[in-house]
């Protein structure tokens, strides 16, 4: 079955969503460009190398994800994608709990989709 680019996106969505809660460093290091930029919450800009680290250290641990409101815009080989995303974690043994609105980038690459950019910003 051949899928069209909307479900192509909706499915890594759901890839990198799991990865992120599951910790499968695998899957993101194949989900995330390695020139990912992207804007935490608190204004600080991360990379790719920074994300991962955070990942291998297990200085975040997500409990639950719950993904709503998903809108997908299509621009040649790049997808803009925003979600709102209920969120349960700990960060260095912080609480994280709220709603958060993510803007995801994807980019065609090789027939392979990349996360090249995004940011994300507290709403509750």
């Amino acid at each position: 079955m051949i899928m069209n680019t909307v479900e192509q996106i909706i499915l890594n969505e759901s890839r990198l969503l799991t990865a992120i809660q599951q910790g499968d460093i695998k899957e993101l290091d194949l989900l995330l460009h390695e020139d990912l930029l992207f804007n935490l919450p608190n204004g600080i800009t991360i990379t790719k190398a920074m994300d991962m680290e955070t990942y291998t250290s297990g200085n975040i641990v997500v409990n639950s994800i719950l993904p709503s409101e998903q809108q997908i815009n299509l621009i040649n080989d790049t997808a803009v994608v925003s979600v709102k995303i209920e969120l349960k974690a700990i960060y260095h043994s912080q609480p994280i709990e709220g709603i958060f609105r993510y803007l995801r980038v994807w980019k065609l690459f090789d027939q392979e989709w990349k996360v090249i950019a995004g940011s994300c910003v507290s709403i509750l």
